[in-house]
């Protein structure tokens, strides 16, 4: 399968959503179809064999949503992103000016008609079917024409109520011009008005969209345009940074972002990575050490070599997740765009309803209804100009018609289809901001049901770096960190790090493998060159497995009150050993302040181990955990059963950082990995903290807890306010109150409607 993504433009609202993924998943080779309404994009797998999506692309552009295939070049999507910005709120802007100028001469001519301005020409009938006609076929031609489109091809939106609303509007003012006998209402001024209150609306809605999404925006601010490489010695100069290439030698100056991923060659300097990690402190740097895309050097100038450029620097692909996380839908938003997509009959079936029953109904129900109320009537016009053309006529068929317009323009699934996506993009950009990272908006749904919280130790609690603190019952202390430290150097377990670089250290040349084999959690086995003999190196437990015999010298040892809070690692040539190899590690900084965070938010904490029994212990005591939450001496599959087993009746998060923690993140409800842990952990994770900081943990299982509940908040209010204004519209207060909405009000309350969804999201905190 190859993964497409699309860029999609005339989505409106959830029904549009609906729509196009359902012309997507009929697609021939079309699979896992997902489509944001916010990022207006669409994400999906296409089967291989299939030769091209241009038949994907025709169907969608048949039906009103014309798309192309986004091309992921990142060092063109800076200047690509901010111009396509640009040109949409420049139309934008041309057709709200067009739209409020018409509707501003609308209230100059009711001011006219009434008398309160001397400007008869304002006052004119014909005025204000010019300016309906005029409001009409420009800033209101796309929402009609695609309106319809839509109602033919028998998948009706939002532009298809409000083009009913407003063609209905117009015809009938129309027919009541050309024919004043028939006694139809006449209100030009009610397309003009809808039609200006929705744009009005559509603009708001758009700014706020994009603050919503402004920390993609953020992110791509961080690339620099221009870098400056050496052609010589000494001697620089200014490239475009699409430019560079891997192995260029560049130039930072203090006050410049790092605008690949680099190595440094030369200098020292303090550098602000919060972009990636979301702590403001700088990190010092110097020579060898890595430096990020997007990084800023803060106070000298340093010496860089490129080994990342473009789509594979650190910043592209970070963008290219947070993109990803806002393309993966919540259960609880697929419900919501179900809904929308089948709103819209529901509303032409409760206009057309409307429509019949004030027309044929009502009248023998109520048959001095208007005579009674037509004081109240806020569908009226005093202005007798109006008046003489019949907007006055005191009949069911006037009523009729006004009402089902009304019902049809403030009915609008608008708000529903906003409601999650607006959420999730707030969300997963703070939490970005912080260092979190969540693989899509599934995962923040799942983080705030959790209750379970398994850590494992090495790398997660711990920083992941041991050093040896001694060698133990050996004649040879060199030899055996030399034997050691060669089989476990192609080994990227923390332990063979720890041995590799104390070899280094001690200026020591490592033997070559002959052959390897690593026991998950338990050791490794292999034979070295200029070694005779089978080499095993790991857990004493393990040893003792292999036959290997542990002298009582050797127990007494273990056994002592200094040693048995450390890790220790035996090593042995045909089951002969050599000795033993004490480590240590260091607790993060943040571990303790971070468990008793999440102990104080109420969730079951675990810490299971491959460790052995007092060094797990040992941190326990530290962390205030009692013993019946730890666990030691697990293999893999140890940790797997026992999260498969909590799976049963709880939801539960496993945070690891190495590859023996990969099957466990898997399978648990949700993997968390630490960002300092082996790809393979983050590969297999659901949510990844970046850098080496636990304290994002607790601040991202409390965000999605928030996160879930302002999107349940915003389907309340977007279904509360459908339930409430739709028989508003359809005239239920007017028998008894005389209350009735006109269609300008209604289109002003369903602008409202889906700006407080997009405000009340940008609320999230």
């Amino acid at each position: 399968m190859n993964s497409i993504q699309l860029n999609i433009t005339g989505m409106k609202c959830g029904g549009c959503v609906n729509t196009v993924e359902n012309i997507l998943k009929n697609s021939d080779g079309v699979q896992n179809v997902s489509v944001n309404l916010l990022t207006e994009s669409a994400y999906f797998e296409i089967n291989k064999t299939v030769p091209n999506i241009d038949q994907v692309l025709e169907n969608l552009k048949q039906s009103g949503f014309p798309a192309k295939i986004y091309i992921n070049d990142f060092s063109k999507k800076v200047n690509k992103v901010q111009l396509e910005k640009k040109k949409k709120w420049i139309n934008q802007w041309k057709k709200l000016n067009f739209a409020l100028l018409l509707l501003l001469f609308s209230v100059l001519g009711h001011l006219a008609e009434g008398g309160f301005l001397n400007l008869p020409i304002l006052g004119n009938l014909f005025f204000h079917a010019a300016l309906a006609t005029l409001a009409l076929f420009f800033p209101g031609r796309e929402i009609v024409i695609k309106g319809f489109k839509s109602l033919i091809k028998n998948r009706p939106d939002m532009d298809s109520l409000v083009a009913l609303g407003v063609s209905s509007a117009y015809t009938t003012s129309l027919l009541s011009l050309i024919f004043p006998s028939t006694g139809f209402p006449c209100f030009f001024n009610e397309p003009v008005m809808l039609l200006g209150f929705i744009l009005i609306g559509r603009f708001l809605e758009e700014r706020a969209k994009y603050q919503t999404g402004s920390s993609i925006g953020e992110l791509l601010d961080l690339q620099p345009e221009m870098a400056n490489i050496y052609i010589e010695a000494n001697k620089v100069k200014s490239v475009r940074v699409h430019s560079l290439k891997i192995g260029d030698e560049i130039q930072l100056l203090a006050g410049d972002r790092v605008p690949a991923d680099c190595i440094v060659i030369n200098g020292n300097s303090s550098v602000d990575v919060s972009h990636i990690t979301g702590e403001s402190k700088p990190i010092d740097v110097k020579s060898g050490e890595h430096l990020l895309n997007g990084s800023l050097n803060l106070n000298s100038t340093l010496k860089l070599k490129v080994i990342k450029v473009g789509e594979e620097t650190s910043l592209a692909k970070l963008v290219n997740l947070i993109e990803s996380v806002q393309s993966k839908k919540p259960p609880i938003q697929r419900i919501a765009d179900k809904i929308a997509g089948k709103f819209t009959y529901f509303v032409l079936f409760i206009a057309t309803s409307s429509f019949f029953f004030w027309w044929k109904g009502a009248k023998q129900i109520w048959p001095d209804l208007l005579i009674n109320n037509h004081h109240d009537l806020l569908t009226t016009s005093n202005h007798t100009l109006h008046n003489s053309l019949g907007s006055n006529a005191e009949n069911f068929l006037t009523l009729a018609i006004q009402l089902s317009i009304a019902v049809l323009v403030i009915a609008c699934p608008c708000a529903l289809g906003l409601a999650t996506p607006t959420v999730i993009t707030v969300a997963s950009g703070k939490a970005a901001k912080k260092g979190v990272l969540f693989k899509g908006g599934d995962k923040i749904e799942m983080a705030s049901k959790i209750n379970h919280i398994i850590f494992d130790k090495t790398g997660t609690l711990t920083k992941g770096k041991p050093f040896i603190i001694d060698y133990l019952n050996t004649a040879d202390k060199l030899f055996l960190l030399k034997i050691s430290a060669s089989l476990e150097s192609q080994s990227r377990h923390p332990i063979a790090s720890a041995l590799v670089n104390e070899a280094k250290k001690q200026n020591l040349s490592l033997l070559t493998i002959k052959n390897i084999h690593t026991e998950s959690g338990r050791g490794i086995s292999g034979e070295l060159d200029s070694i005779d003999g089978e080499i095993n190196i790991g857990s004493v437990e393990w040893l003792n497995s292999k036959g290997v015999i542990i002298d009582s010298k050797s127990k007494e040892i273990l056994e002592n009150e200094e040693n048995k809070s450390h890790s220790v690692i035996g090593v042995c040539i045909n089951k002969k050993l050599l000795g033993f190899i004490l480590l240590g590690d260091l607790l993060r900084e943040d571990s303790i302040s971070s468990v008793q965070k999440l102990r104080e938010d109420n969730y079951n904490i675990k810490i299971l181990s491959g460790d052995r029994k007092e060094t797990v212990v040992e941190l326990a005591k530290k962390l205030d955990s009692p013993e019946a939450e730890i666990k030691w001496d697990l293999l893999p599959e140890m940790k797997l059963k026992i999260i498969e087993n909590l799976k049963k009746s709880n939801k539960v998060a496993m945070i690891g950082d190495g590859i023996n923690d990969a099957p466990a993140l898997a399978a648990s409800n949700l993997g968390i990995a630490v960002g300092s842990g082996t790809q393979i952990a983050k590969a297999n994770a659901d949510v990844v903290l970046m850098g080496d900081q636990l304290s994002g943990l607790p601040y991202a299982l409390s965000l999605a807890k928030r996160t879930i509940g302002k999107i349940k908040q915003n389907l309340f209010w977007a279904f509360g306010y459908n339930l409430i204004a739709i028989p508003i519209a359809g005239g239920i207060l007017f028998p008894k109150y005389g209350i009735l909405l006109t269609p300008s009000i209604a289109a002003l309350l369903m602008a409202t409607s889906s700006i407080t969804v997009v405000i009340n999201a940008l609320s999230l905190e």
